[in-house]
């Protein structure tokens, strides 16, 4: 039986698995990307309901926290919907190496929210992410839209996580993800009635085996992956879990490649560039995290 210490990483290890196969799923549904993630935040929102119930935790908050956290769930449900089109207009491995590049939004946006200044490591690095998309855009530009639709997710997806990230010295991190789920529903719902979508018997009519995905998709990968998420985080430190879900576009590239070897292998310059912004992401952690150590040290020593 292994100790508590082991089963903790390992359960961060199968919660990082489970955001790379959400990619899979996203090519697996048949929907298309805007009623894949209506479904995915309305079960989600739902799921999470009960175990707030269940739990019996206090959700009130201020009106201005609620218009707060209903621009996060919009930003969230547009990097979801451009994440998932990726895949659609081209392929797994396209949109998690575009996902990667997350990191160099960060390096621009965390400054403006923190008030910081830009640090010369992350220039660096954020020119070499540009060289790692330039390499793929230029060996895959067949794939040019999944691409830009990528990178837009990326963008998206740093916003939140920033937006997030200040909400969480302030909230309970279930209540700010329940709020966000309800607003991103709203959003959508009315995106789809104003558009040329609908809320029409084609749009409630999905295969069994889209069901069942869409399911998995809203309880595993999106409810228990977040509050097994920020359960983990009580054992393991915050620089080991952000750290560790760096690897999730390679879980979901080894993933896709296994599982779909006809449409998922690309050109070897398609993997240098992703290993180039995968390795940046992985080294901005790192470092980040040994200056966040000196500024312990130091502050501990005065």
């Amino acid at each position: 039986m292994p100790n508590a210490r082991f089963k903790d990483y390992l359960h961060l290890h199968f919660l990082v698995f489970i955001a790379g196969f959400t990619a899979i799923l996203g090519k697996e549904i048949s929907a298309g990307a805007t009623a894949i993630v209506w479904y995915r935040m309305a079960i989600a929102a739902v799921l999470m309901f009960i175990y707030i119930k269940l739990i019996k935790l206090n959700i009130r908050v201020s009106k201005k926290a609620i218009v707060q956290f209903s621009a996060a769930g919009i930003i969230i449900a547009l990097h979801w919907i451009t994440f998932f089109e990726s895949i659609k207009q081209s392929n797994i491995s396209i949109a998690l190496a575009m996902f990667s590049s997350g990191a160099f939004f960060a390096s621009f946006i965390e400054p403006i929210f923190f008030k910081r200044r830009i640090l010369p490591y992350e220039i660096f690095f954020g020119l070499v992410v540009i060289l790692g998309v330039f390499l793929i855009t230029s060996s895959e530009l067949n794939y040019l839209n999944g691409i830009v639709l990528g990178l837009l997710s990326a963008l998206f997806s740093t916003l939140f996580a920033v937006i997030n990230g200040r909400f969480i010295e302030r909230y309970n991190a279930t209540v700010i993800s329940f709020y966000e789920f309800i607003s991103g529903v709203i959003f959508l719902s009315l995106f789809i009635h104003f558009s040329g979508i609908h809320f029409n018997e084609e749009f409630f009519t999905l295969s069994k085996l889209d069901w069942v995905f869409i399911f998995i998709l809203a309880s595993v990968c999106t409810a228990y992956a977040f509050i097994g998420a920020v359960e983990v985080m009580r054992y393991i430190s915050p620089f080991t879990v952000i750290l560790t879900y760096n690897l999730e576009p390679i879980y979901g590239i080894i993933l896709a490649l296994f599982l779909f070897p006809e449409t998922e292998k690309m050109s070897s310059q398609f993997y240098i560039g992703a290993v180039l912004i995968i390795v940046m992401v992985l080294l901005d952690a790192i470092l980040k995290n040994r200056k966040a150590k000196r500024r312990k040290k130091l502050l501990a020593n005065n």
